[in-house]
């Protein structure tokens, strides 16, 4: 891969993308990189959370690359938009759970793959933003979607109508970042919530992703029959019994389900 850097340590996958002299701006390679970089870790059991970031000290990723788009065809500008959908979808849906180690810049596509991750950690030196009706365009990796659905329809009609840039406090008061912390402590912060993660059930986590990813797009009702249904499952695995058991007995429970 040209863009995207993978590293494998401790049941974390460390995914930056690698394009640091235009910000880590996603082009059309790029997209198809991270396509193929979830595909091949949703498969792997050997990792349990992906850490997603950018290269360097001033941007996450600045946007859509503008050098690619500003000649596409509408074709292509829709081809665009669908390969990110897809990459975006297996993100936010791999059975891993999946952190954005967002610093400097978040702007654009930078912060829709946030979004599509789990959950966001930001530096104090984030921006977050959503530039594109600006360029005479809308967001077109998921940003009319997934901003509204984190923050709320009014708040996400205000970023993407002005085009205003938020601070990292502010993403953090409105929903949209989940923490912030020094930029140097930014990747030590995301690898200790992984850990923390990895150390309880994997598979159980799993299941609740599932159930909250596809509630939330859902009526109650039914969300709360696949919860059920999925509560249910949680019942025939090991990490169950073992849970359980070592909850009665007072002691540290090995779960081992993934």
């Amino acid at each position: 891969m040209n863009n995207v850097i993978m590293e494998v340590n401790d049941e974390i996958a460390l995914v930056t993308i690698n394009r640091p002299k235009s910000l880590n701006a996603l082009n059309s390679e790029t997209l198809a990189e991270l396509d193929q970089c979830f595909d091949e870790i949703s498969t792997r059991k050997d990792i349990k959370v992906l850490i997603l970031t950018g290269s360097g000290q001033k941007a996450f990723v600045a946007g859509a690359d503008i050098s690619e788009m500003v000649n596409a065809t509408p074709a292509e500008g829709r081809q665009m938009g669908m390969l990110a959908k897809q990459a975006f979808l297996k993100l936010e849906t791999m059975p891993q759970v999946t952190i954005a180690a967002v610093n400097g810049y978040a702007l654009g596509g930078g912060c829709e793959i946030s979004m599509a991750c789990d959950i966001r950690i930001a530096s104090d030196n984030a921006r977050f933003g959503q530039p594109e009706t600006g360029l005479g365009i809308l967001p077109g990796f998921g940003g009319t979607q997934r901003l509204a659905r984190l923050i709320g329809k009014g708040r996400a009609k205000e970023l993407i109508f002005t085009c205003d840039q938020i601070e990292a406090q502010e993403a953090y008061r409105i929903g949209l970042a989940n923490k912030v912390v020094p930029q140097d402590e930014l990747i030590d912060t995301c690898k200790k919530m992984a850990a923390k993660i990895i150390s309880k059930g994997s598979y159980a986590i799993s299941l609740a992703k599932e159930a909250i990813n596809t509630g939330m797009d859902t009526d109650l009702s039914s969300g709360l029959t696949l919860e059920a249904d999925l509560f249910g499952l949680s019942f025939s695995t090991h990490d169950k019994t073992e849970g359980m058991t070592a909850f009665l007995e007072k002691r540290k429970a090995d779960l081992t389900d993934f």
